[in-house]
């Protein structure tokens, strides 16, 4: 592969927010009949759009109640498990190493974009809060921009044509299973990421089986590999 541009996912390849609240969702859902914990929402969840995780979250409460839920059932538990997430928010920090991950992709001379499922503007907040914007703006693309959101390819076909990059040059970084298949489906190599708090045992495994290429433990192991393969092709 030649690589043309980096794609960067950003909760949990830059920053660490998948696991904050993750506890406090986790009992919030308990306390209304589910028995899942904090691995089963990552599994379930992570790297899913809004609407989609809603709409999957409601059809389980549904198996719970044992009958549809109400519009107003639906609605509480949703909204309160992401303000379960949302107060916590403030713990958040940045991925150990993912600035000088961008650092060095700048060096290379490689574009770059960060393409997430999360809404525009909680992206564009911690996109400015952890420094990333001088190295991707205007580049910063929510899959509110697009008709479907991951594990659909909307939002890495969507990054590829705004950077002006055919989408079989374009490496992803991603750190979901179904961000992995978003960009496989995108017709793109795809680099998985373990080093975000939420990645649980098995989520290795996860990774290559939605078909990254390559999984690394931590940013450092990225850029050493993304020299690397730059370097093949001086």
């Amino acid at each position: 592969m030649t690589i043309g541009a980096v794609l960067f996912d950003c909760d949990g390849v830059l920053v660490d927010s998948e696991v904050v609240g993750l506890e406090d969702s986790a009992e919030f859902l308990r306390q209304r009949g589910f028995d899942w914990g904090p691995s089963e929402l990552i599994r379930r969840f992570t790297g899913k759009r809004d609407d989609r995780f809603r709409a999957e979250l409601i059809e389980a409460y549904g198996d719970v109640l044992g009958r549809p839920a109400t519009e107003a059932e639906a609605d509480e538990l949703f909204e309160g498990m992401l303000e379960a997430r949302r107060l916590n928010k403030h713990k958040m920090q940045i991925v150990e190493g993912a600035i000088e991950t961008m650092a060095v992709t700048q060096r290379l001379g490689l574009p770059m974009a960060v393409a997430s499922s999360s809404r525009q503007e909680h992206l564009d907040s911690k996109i400015d809060r952890f420094r990333f914007a001088a190295f991707v703006r205007p580049h910063v693309y929510s899959a509110d921009r697009v008709a479907h959101g991951k594990p659909a390819p909307d939002i890495f076909l969507h990054s590829a044509e705004q950077l002006g990059i055919a989408p079989q040059n374009c490496l992803v970084l991603e750190d979901s299973p179904y961000g992995v298949m978003a960009g496989v489906a995108a017709g793109m190599e795809v680099w998985g990421f373990l080093g975000g708090g939420h990645c649980f045992d098995g989520h290795s495994e996860r990774l290559s089986a939605a078909g990254a290429v390559k999984v690394f433990d931590d940013h450092f192991a990225v850029q050493q590999e993304l020299i690397a393969v730059m370097e093949e092709h001086i």
